[in-house]
């Protein structure tokens, strides 16, 4: 699958701001305006003005929305989802080639929102993947005591944990650790 560079880091923030909420007996990573700052500033995004409460609870909403298209059972749920957070932004496509990137579209207006810049960008690019019937690409780890997001890129659709080098690896050691002690027993 072809995934453009906006779309791809797009498609990175919505999985990271979707993996700032607890995750089992986790805490929240985005509990005040400072965290909203750091993750603004990790993610580069751009253009959002001076962030406050109101903004955090925005950005907490649309992060709930983000959460809800990842657990979607269908294609015309998810596209329902996604229709309405968009709209809701109310989108704006821009030809943009800044910072060094070359021809991209921003869909956030100028002087928008962190949580509408956020629903707009990150909303079509979970867009583009049900669009392409790639739905199933959206997924959640299953590691037992994990359910991080990510997005399957991988070229079979074979992907099924967060990151391989530490849900991947723990549940294949401790499978490798059953086998070894049941033949030994």
């Amino acid at each position: 699958m072809l995934i453009p560079h906006d779309t791809r880091t797009a498609l990175d923030t919505v999985v990271d701001l979707m993996n700032t909420a607890p995750q089992g007996a986790g805490d929240d990573d985005l509990l005040d305006v400072q965290a909203l700052r750091s993750f603004v500033r990790g993610h580069k995004i751009s253009d959002v003005g001076e962030l406050g409460t109101g903004d955090l609870r925005a950005v907490l909403e649309v992060r709930e929305r983000f959460t809800a298209v990842f657990s979607a059972p269908d294609a015309r749920i998810a596209a329902t989802l996604i229709n309405q957070l968009v709209a809701a932004a109310g989108t704006t496509p821009q030809l943009t080639d800044h910072d060094g990137y070359d021809w991209h579209v921003h869909y956030f207006a100028p002087g928008a929102s962190v949580a509408d810049h956020l629903a707009a960008d990150c909303g079509m690019a979970l867009a583009f993947i049900v669009v392409a019937g790639e739905q199933e690409r959206l997924r959640r780890c299953e590691a037992p005591d994990c359910g991080r997001a990510f997005v399957d890129l991988s070229r079979n659709r074979s992907r099924r944990y967060c990151d391989s080098r530490t849900c991947g690896n723990r549940l294949h050691v401790a499978a490798y650790r059953a086998r070894r002690k049941e033949a030994a027993g």
